[in-house]
């Protein structure tokens, strides 16, 4: 039941954890873990409470962790760490609460200590490995990630996509392949494993081998759905406009209910200064997914262009009015406004768009 217990917090950790690539992650204050009922817990470990025997046992600590308060728990923890020698396993949990307060330098300290002090404890050894990937090392964290045999295909998906994305990062793509289709289901020289993998390459901006894996993909399986979209998306994102625009029109043909299609066509077309064809496939999008904001703010952009002013005006104000916190939209209703001699309300949708930009800037997490 304990190892049951260990596993759910782990996954918990992990969904919140690789959300995006790090170092890069805004420093939002640690969420509170979710709540999991606890099965009957275990006698705590001997040397667990202080001396008085009214400090919380381990088992409390970890609870305390699990329901957003670490940093109460760090101060029992630290005093049981004074001792000497440690009681076991509170290195560890003083590393999970390092961790839930983003201090991954110094939870990579306290599991490193637990690992010392066994070696044979798994749950710190995943959890080093997932705070190695946090700090930016990759490389190290991989043999600890590795090392999860005993993990059950529930609890196997976030750590799968944890260790693809430090095979990326160290350039083991065939490897991150193999993580990406254990993460998944598929097989792993399969053609959805491929694709998958190059999906992850363009997130990864690795054009060349993203590349490389899409065509691979449709060599497997040449009426594989999106692999033509996704091969548009590598090469609009290298600005190769007609390698673009062919990729995205044989993804229409093969998928024409698909109004991202027309919506990436229509980008395609304006960014290769064709106006008119980016106007008729971005109103194509219009008809299959009008609640997407996309459409709207792309066909604001080609009118503003065109200097149809007016009708450019009504889509961004449609736009804005279904998602008010894209910038994007609030800048071009600036220009607009600006080219209609709207100087007030030119200057306040550009100070919006500044605002919400700034807002949105991730900042870097400090390293000791």
């Amino acid at each position: 039941m304990r190892r049951l217990h260990k596993l759910i917090v782990l996954r918990s950790i992990l969904v919140l954890a690789v959300l995006s690539p790090p170092l890069l992650r805004a420093q939002n204050p640690a969420q509170p873990a979710p709540v999991t009922q606890t099965p009957e817990a275990p006698k705590a470990t001997t040397g667990a409470t202080s001396a008085t025997g009214s400090s919380p046992n381990l088992i409390q600590l970890r609870l305390m962790i699990d329901r957003g308060r670490a940093a109460d728990a760090l101060k029992e923890l630290n005093l049981l760490s004074a001792q000497q020698p440690v009681p076991a396993g509170v290195n560890r949990l003083r590393g999970l609460a390092l961790y839930s307060q983003n201090q991954f330098v110094e939870a990579d300290a306290a599991f490193a200590s637990a690992l010392k002090q066994d070696h044979h404890d798994e749950e710190s050894a995943q959890l080093r490995g997932l705070t190695l990937f946090r700090l930016g090392r990759p490389a190290d964290a991989i043999p600890l990630l590795e090392s999860a045999h005993d993990w059950t295909s529930q609890t196997r998906v976030d750590p799968s996509y944890v260790l693809a994305l430090c095979y990326l990062d160290t350039r083991n793509y065939d490897n991150a392949r193999r993580a990406f289709a254990t993460q998944y289901g598929f097989p792993p020289d399969s053609a959805p494993a491929y694709l998958l993998t190059a999906r992850m390459l363009l997130r990864r901006e690795y054009l060349p081998v993203a590349q490389q894996f899409a065509t691979k993909a449709l060599e497997l399986d040449p009426q594989l759905p999106l692999a033509h979209a996704l091969l548009g998306e590598i090469a609009l994102a290298g600005e190769h406009l007609d390698e673009a625009i062919a990729e995205f029109e044989k993804e229409r043909l093969r998928n024409p209910l698909n109004g991202g299609i027309y919506d990436r066509l229509g980008d395609a077309y304006a960014r290769a200064g064709d106006y008119t064809k980016a106007q008729q496939s971005l109103q194509r999008a219009l008809l299959l997914e009008p609640n997407s904001t996309g459409p709207y703010i792309l066909l604001g952009k080609v009118l503003l262009k065109r200097q149809d002013l007016a009708n450019a005006m009504m889509y961004l104000e449609r736009a804005e009015k279904m998602d008010p916190g894209n910038y994007m939209t609030h800048s071009l209703l600036g220009q607009v406004y600006r080219s209609l001699g709207r100087a007030e309300d030119a200057s306040r949708e550009v100070q919006i768009s500044q605002r919400i930009q700034a807002a949105s800037e991730p900042k870097l997490e400090t390293v000791h």
